[in-house]
């Protein structure tokens, strides 16, 4: 099984791989970008999933949920927002898309967290 989820992990990371987004996009724009992204990779996801009371990631595909997060998140509430998403029993993994590189553990509560850059997939660092 471990194998299985690392390879769902890289189809969701590599169909994340190809989001562009211009430097200063709205939060709304990165969700329409990421559906985009998803969904021409084949992957089937829920927007919005609700995985309990005042619970909700941003996207699921399978067991991995994706939290979408404009500017540069303070790693310490991030971190805690993620453990109450992967305490779920719903989800094996999840992977952060951020505007701007944020340090986040390898894992939460033995389940993998993966990062998407968006400022790296631009190829330039920007302020």
């Amino acid at each position: 099984m471990k194998n299985t989820l690392m390879h769902d992990i890289q189809r969701v990371t590599d169909a994340l791989a190809s989001v562009r987004m211009p430097a200063q996009p709205e939060e709304y724009d990165i969700h329409t970008q990421v559906a985009e992204a998803l969904g021409a990779a084949g992957l089937s996801f829920a927007h919005e999933y609700r995985l309990g009371p005042r619970c909700r990631i941003d996207f699921r595909v399978g067991r991995i949920g994706i939290e979408v997060k404009k500017g540069r998140p303070a790693p310490s509430e991030l971190t805690k927002q993620l453990r109450r998403y992967l305490d779920s029993d719903e989800l094996d993994a999840v992977v952060v898309v951020v505007q701007r590189v944020t340090r986040l553990p390898d894992s939460i509560g033995g389940k993998p967290v993966r990062i998407v850059s968006l400022n790296r997939l631009w190829g330039v660092a920007l302020p």
